[in-house]
């Protein structure tokens, strides 16, 4: 690692170059994850709801257990079959034909293909290099604003993290624990480290972060009488306060706030939904989190010169 530092401080292409093409690499693995993570998920699920609720005839009082059974028609969704991040193999959607190697280089396989199935001609979703470039493009500019050092490094593992809570949250208004907790401990552990912050910016953070969030939730709960967020929210804005600090609380709520306001207007004027309409928060929150990591102490500096110039 040492070595690589010294490359990349005689060389910044040659630090930016392997970031960019690590990051191609990890974005085409991070559609493997933004896809199949909430089937894992809702497998899971299943599999737990059926355990719970099979009969056990054998036990008093559970004669109708049967009655909160899953209906056999959908025990596909309880199969057994492997299916993790790794298996089954990446396969055409259309015609089952199993994607080889070199069919799946990032972004190059795309263009060659012309955007289609090698076998069955079919469409390939634009959204697969889309990923696979956006992911190398934020995390090289990432590196960048670093400059070679560890820090950048675990900025772009951060990055990475959030990728993938931003799609998944798009797709299916689902911020998984497996990312944000992870998330969340990495920072802590980080900050035992100074890394971007003090550990005890980096608690109380995090414990700032979950508490802000929930506390909304609860106030809007209890006056409405519904549900405005989901606790995955609460987890992402922990973790984002144990890597930038409880200091960068403020600028993380109110750059995702506005954000997604205009955002959320938008939507639904285009969309013609009214205010009915579900619209996720984690989006807004990883990409605020990723500029109060970089741009903190600017924004902070910046407000205070408006504020009381």
């Amino acid at each position: 690692m040492e070595t690589f530092f010294q490359l990349s401080s005689h060389s910044p292409l040659f630090f930016l170059g392997t970031v960019f093409i690590v990051s191609l690499m990890v974005g085409s693995f991070l559609n493997v994850v933004i896809y199949r993570l909430p089937i894992m998920m809702e497998k899971s699920w299943q599999r737990e709801y059926n355990a719970y609720f099979q009969p056990r005839n054998s036990e008093p009082g559970n004669h109708n257990a049967r009655d909160f059974a899953v209906p056999a028609a959908d025990s596909s969704n309880t199969d057994t079959a492997a299916f993790n991040l790794v298996k089954p193999d990446s396969t055409c959607p259309h015609c089952g034909h199993k994607i080889r190697p070199w069919e799946n280089i990032p972004l190059l396989s795309y263009l060659f293909l012309r955007g289609k199935c090698a076998n069955c001609g079919t469409g390939i979703s634009l959204r697969y290099p889309l990923v696979e470039l956006f992911t190398g493009l934020v995390c090289t500019f990432t590196a960048w604003h670093f400059g070679p050092s560890s820090q950048a490094l675990w900025a772009v593992l951060f990055v990475y993290i959030l990728v993938a809570l931003l799609f998944i949250d798009l797709d299916k208004m689902l911020l998984p624990d497996q990312l944000t907790l992870p998330l969340l401990w990495l920072g802590l552990l980080l900050s035992t480290q100074h890394v971007f912050v003090g550990p005890v910016d980096a608690i109380i953070g995090a414990a700032a972060g979950y508490l802000s969030l929930w506390s909304v939730y609860w106030l809007f709960k209890l006056a409405t009488g519904k549900e405005g967020m989901g606790y995955g929210d609460f987890k992402l804005l922990a973790a984002l306060g144990a890597f930038t600090g409880w200091q960068g609380l403020p600028v993380i709520i109110l750059l995702s706030s506005f954000v997604g306001a205009i955002a959320g207007l938008a939507i639904m004027l285009v969309q013609q939904k009214g205010r009915s309409l579900a619209i996720p928060f984690g989006p807004y929150l990883a990409v605020a989190g990723f500029l109060t990591l970089l741009y903190k102490h600017d924004i902070i500096a910046a407000y205070l010169n408006w504020a009381f110039g």
